[in-house]
């Protein structure tokens, strides 16, 4: 089975693109998604990927919320994610104090950037560019993207950071439709690209072939991928999840209000498939 992997392609996704590179097309392709993880959950429904590589918190508070799309299989980042807050070029809100009673602009719902402006009133906006626009036109007030994917566009004058906020849990799991997928077809998988995790992640790597990759990918300036790559945590394994992270984020999404708080307690392993992946 050649697996369909949806991912998000910004400087996370480098192991993946180098293990892509390798596999060239033999055991799995990617799909790119660019509206990020609110588009991978749709994907997943709609029978047009297999796996997502996606964030940690609209993964979980699907499931949650009862989806039965997909089951979480795995690891991928393991550092928290800085979100930074991003408004227009010429806009007068100098912080995150100004935006109060505004409305912010969200990729899609049950994306990453509506889980962290739950709470706010907000306009789907479906990708960067169109957040971007609606931050210069004057329809939202600032979105929540990825700091150094949107740093470029701030480079180019087209939109200003006014501020950050890092999750409380770490920012990437890995998920498959549960009757689509098999073991025997995620296991080789995940087991694969754990070599260019790990490889990616070393501290020879980190060093420098890890940011020559980087820069080959995305073309970011060097001091920028030395600042993220010094940032960023990966698993020792894709093939493990740890309790805590499941557990914690559902107690940040219930106190949130994101999700309703379950009579009797959520069981951690409703949201794994635990035939390919082991809870710690």
């Amino acid at each position: 089975m050649v697996l369909r992997i949806g991912y998000v392609r910004e400087h996370f996704s480098t192991p993946l693109l180098l293990f892509a590179d390798a596999d060239n097309g033999k055991t799995f392709t990617l799909v790119e998604c660019p509206s990020g993880t609110g588009q991978l959950i749709s994907r997943l429904k709609d029978d047009e990927i297999d796996v997502a590589i996606a964030l940690t918190d609209p993964l979980i508070s699907g499931i949650a919320k009862g989806s039965k799309d997909y089951k979480l299989v795995g690891s991928y980042v393991t550092t928290p994610l800085n979100w930074a807050i991003i408004t227009g070029k010429e806009s007068s809100y100098q912080g995150q104090d100004d935006l109060k009673d505004t409305t912010f602009g969200i990729s899609r719902n049950g994306s990453g950037s509506h889980t962290m402006a739950f709470g706010l009133k907000f306009q789907i906006n479906n990708d960067i560019d169109r957040l971007i626009e609606s931050v210069n036109d004057g329809s939202t007030s600032a979105f929540l993207w990825e700091w150094f994917t949107t740093k470029p566009f701030v480079d180019a004058g087209k939109c200003r950071f006014i501020g950050s906020i890092p999750t409380p849990w770490p920012s990437w799991l890995i998920a498959a439709h549960p009757t689509r997928t098999s073991p025997s077809s995620l296991k080789p998988f995940l087991s694969s690209l754990d070599a260019y995790v790990v490889k990616f992640h070393s501290t020879e790597g980190r060093k420098g072939a890890s940011q020559s990759a980087v820069k080959e990918k995305f073309g970011y300036p060097d001091e920028d991928i030395e600042a993220w790559i010094k940032t960023v945590g990966y698993p020792s394994t894709t093939l493990e999840i740890l309790r805590k992270v499941i557990s914690d984020t559902i107690g940040v999404l219930e106190k949130a209000g994101f999700i309703e708080t379950k009579e009797g307690g959520w069981k951690v392993e409703d949201f794994v498939d635990e035939n390919v992946v082991t809870l710690t």
